[in-house]
């Protein structure tokens, strides 16, 4: 077997980065570039801050680390800048929507990052729909603190558990039309809704040190005790195993066991790489991005955390109402119940915007999944609205389906297990590629990269050991699925084994007539010899004649020209010379890219005006609008690409 047919049907065959950003063949990038820096870090704080700041500090308080959550805090916010760091390193290289999906592709091989894909899809699609859930509980529990009546009817319908679900499938149905309809409305959405948010935060944080007693927070570290009978993590089952002890909360191992759950509440940092193609300049945006947002949520979590034990104490967290949410119940208790209100009405703007980052961020994976054929490519197909509506409508569907007719809030865990598998690879990932490319230019690198790599996958290890059995299990299944899945339809229509499949293309450029003689202007259209002296530019004996600086050279960045008579494109980075005045336009040579007459172009998705550009820039390509004849043609090209940059 050769080396090109062992490649082919390869899984781990890995995709180049050159092609993975569209560089290799001129551009991938069809979203609308919408993102700046402060709307990146809106984005993460969208989703990053949600309801668990106002509940998640109280009960790992109260039930795990006491007033050391405060420090609970801050370990799993180190963990989280360690992994931060890692998807900063590789956004920089390869800003593309698909996130560690992508950087898994091009770091380990194709089945490697379908794996990953496949990860992320369950976090995103179950994280969906458990916070609908919960959004429709809050909402509940509003109307019932501002005295709202609900008729007798409706109340089965909304705030329950499981089943169906009205609030839960509203909140969904809106949020996917906002995003399916183009993602400036959302935008400026998430911008509202995340500013308001801060003031209700800023306004708590405000509030509860008016009632703060430093006695509350001591001891810092009560004395340990044994856990209660719950769920069994797998490390307890293994110092079990090994060891014959049991677990324990409060002291230093209760501190160190409320990191693991207090970490889901930072997880969606690494969202924000899948708006890359999204951002302009992002290699160097998205990692600010990264970073900016990630230490923002974990200043706001430890000061409303600090303010919260600060001011009820750990045994007074335990007794608080536990039919409201806790931060609201902790004012009431104080007398402050009108600021319970505005955490009402602060948790369900928090879970709006999770909502809404949850769902772009599982749109542009499937999108990006699908682009490389892994997943049915009609989804990754664009609309007029140039975003992915196809994605965006199935992946809706899919959370409106399981949010109804699963118990979710069951499986809350699995939305963690996803993401911290996510960030393992990533972070060897940054180490892979520090190996076999270390030539790739890197805008952010990740310091001390190989220790501070190692301790990022051990402590991110150490946080997944941290999670209940019963969801090693159940994640275990969702993998099994994918695997078969990729055995049966994405490794044979992955667009990398199509591109290994296609045939030699033909040539880049049509056949270069013989240089003119010298003294005699060159014909129209026609360019010099790759690395000829030109001689109606430079000085010199030809050089003084009246078309001495009709052949100018085209930009560094791109080695292909363009000019009046330029419809195809030809090597040696020159444009073609202006007609004299009075002369005739001659006809436009043959576009050697162009396809075949009467073929039709199958990677081309329509809709858009003939020729015309996106808001990004770009030419449509294989995931682009065809243009009409006369306009230069399609180019013939692999099908994991995009067109040429005009």
């Amino acid at each position: 077997m050769t080396l090109d047919m062992r490649m082919r049907n390869n899984m781990f065959r890995r995709l180049p980065v050159e092609q993975a950003t569209g560089r290799l063949y001129g551009g991938r990038h069809r979203l609308r570039v919408v993102y700046r820096t402060r709307d990146l870090v809106v984005l993460g704080l969208g989703v990053m801050i949600g309801s668990g700041i106002f509940k998640i500090a109280g009960e790992q308080a109260s039930s795990t680390a006491g007033p050391g959550v405060l420090v609970s805090f801050l370990i799993a916010g180190g963990v989280c800048v360690l992994a931060a760091l890692a998807f900063a390193e590789l956004s920089s290289i390869i800003p593309v929507a698909g996130s560690a999906y992508s950087f898994s592709y091009v770091a380990f091989g194709e089945v490697w990052a379908w794996v990953v894909g496949w990860a992320l899809i369950m976090e995103l699609l179950l994280a969906a729909s458990v916070l609908a859930r919960v959004w429709s509980l809050y909402a509940t529990q509003a109307l019932h603190d501002f005295g709202v009546p609900i008729p007798g009817w409706l109340g089965e319908l909304i705030g329950q558990q499981k089943g169906p679900d009205l609030f839960a499938l509203g909140i969904l149905l809106l949020v996917v039309l906002m995003l399916a309809s183009g993602s400036r409305l959302s935008l400026k959405s998430l911008w509202f809704m995340v500013m308001a948010k801060v003031i209700v935060i800023g306004l708590v944080i405000a509030t509860a040190l008016k009632f703060f007693h430093p006695g509350n927070l001591t001891p810092f570290l009560p004395p340990s005790r044994p856990a209660p009978e719950g769920g069994k993590t797998v490390l307890d089952a293994v110092l079990g195993a090994f060891g014959g002890g049991t677990p324990h909360v409060f002291g230093t191992w209760g501190m160190l066991a409320a990191a693991p759950a207090i970490a889901f509440a930072y997880i969606g940092f690494d969202l924000i790489a899948t708006a890359s193609e999204e951002t302009d300049d992002a290699p160097r945006k998205v990692p600010r991005g990264i970073l900016t947002a990630l230490v923002t949520a974990i200043v706001l979590y430890v000061a409303v955390a600090f303010a919260l034990v600060g001011m009820m104490g750990m045994d007074g967290i335990a007794k608080l109402n536990s039919d409201k949410l806790l931060l609201a119940a902790a004012f009431d208790s104080v007398g402050a119940g009108a600021m319970g209100k505005i955490v009402d009405v602060g948790a369900m703007l928090a879970l709006t915007t999770v909502i809404l980052v949850l769902m772009i961020s599982l749109t542009r994976v499937v999108f990006s999944i699908s682009r490389d054929g892994l997943l049915p490519r009609p989804l990754a197909a664009m609309s007029r609205y140039k975003v992915p509506s196809r994605a965006t409508l199935i992946a809706g569907g899919a959370a409106v389906v399981m949010s109804q007719t699963i118990d979710v809030l069951t499986l809350e865990q699995l939305v963690v297990i996803g993401s911290l598998f996510a960030f393992l690879f990533v972070a060897a990932a940054v180490l892979a590629l520090r190996r076999s490319q270390p030539h790739l230019h890197r805008p952010f690198r990740m310091p001390a990269a190989p220790l501070v790599v190692l301790v990022t996958i051990v402590a991110v290890g150490w946080l997944m050991l941290n999670l209940n059995v019963r969801t090693w299990g159940y994640f275990a299944v969702w993998m099994a699925v994918g695997l078969v899945l990729y055995l049966l339809y994405g490794r044979r229509k992955s667009q990398m084994k199509l591109l290994l499949d296609a045939p030699p293309e033909r040539p880049a450029a049509a056949r270069l007539a013989p240089a003119p003689p010298p003294g005699m202007a060159p014909p129209p259209g026609m360019a010099p010899p790759p690395g000829a002296r030109d001689p109606f530019a430079a000085p010199g004996p030809y050089g003084t004649g009246p078309w001495q600086a009709e052949w100018r050279a085209g930009p560094p960045e791109s080695p292909y020209p363009t000019g009046r008579y330029s419809t195809g494109r030809q090597p040696g980075g020159q444009f073609a010379r202006d007609p004299r005045p009075g002369e005739p336009h001659p006809p436009a040579p043959d576009d050697p890219y162009a396809l075949d007459p009467g073929v039709p172009d199958p990677y081309s998705s329509g809709g858009h005006p003939a020729g015309g550009r996106d808001s990004g820039g770009h030419r449509g390509g294989p995931y682009g609008p065809p243009r009409g004849p006369g306009q230069g043609g399609e180019h013939h090209e692999p099908p994991h690409g995009g067109r040429h940059r005009r």
